[in-house]
C-alpha cells in the first residue's frame, strides 16, 4: 500500500499534528490560496502559493514540487510534503493534481514521497485514507 500506513508511527504522527497546529495558529482567514509545503512542520520549509485560476498543468505543479525538494534537502534527511488548503478533509482535485506532480518529482529525485493534506482540523493521505481529526488542536 502507498501512503501512511495505520497504526501512524508516533514520531510522525507528531510532526503532522505540529503541521495542523502551524496551520491552524497561522491562517485565520476563511478564505485562503491553498499552500504547497516541503520540509518540516515547524521547522524549514519551502513554500509555494497556489494561485487560483493560474494555469498550472502537470509539468508545471512537477517542476515546483522538484524545485521545493531541492531547496529544501539541503543538509536535512527527505522532507515532508504538505498541501495546506481551506475546507473539508476530502479529497479534492487540487490534493489529486499536487499528489500526481509530487508523486512525479519524487520519483525523479529518487526519494520517497510522504504527502498529506492539512486543513484546520486535521490532516489526511490522499492515497491510503490515513488521518486524524481534532475540534481543536492545541499547543501541548
Amino acid at each position: 500500500m502507498e501512503g501512511i500506513a495505520e497504526p501512524v508511527d508516533p514520531a510522525l504522527a507528531a510532526v503532522l499534528r505540529r503541521a495542523v497546529l502551524e496551520h491552524a495558529r497561522t491562517e485565520r482567514r476563511r478564505a485562503f490560496p491553498a499552500l504547497v509545503h516541503v520540509g518540516a512542520p515547524g521547522g524549514r520549509e519551502e513554500v509555494f502559493a497556489v494561485v487560483p485560476g493560474e494555469p498550472l498543468d502537470h509539468g508545471l505543479r512537477a517542476d515546483v514540487v522538484a524545485a521545493l525538494l531541492q531547496r529544501s534537502r539541503r543538509g536535512q534527511a527527505v522532507p515532508l510534503v504538505w498541501l495546506t488548503r481551506p475546507g473539508p478533509l476530502v479529497l479534492e482535485d487540487l490534493d489529486a493534481q499536487w499528489l500526481s506532480a509530487a508523486r512525479s518529482a519524487a520519483a525523479e529525485a529518487g526519494v520517497v514521497l510522504t504527502l498529506v493534506v492539512v486543513t484546520r482540523s486535521g490532516w489526511f493521505d490522499p492515497r491510503s485514507g490515513a488521518r486524524r481529526v481534532w475540534k481543536r488542536v492545541r499547543d501541548r
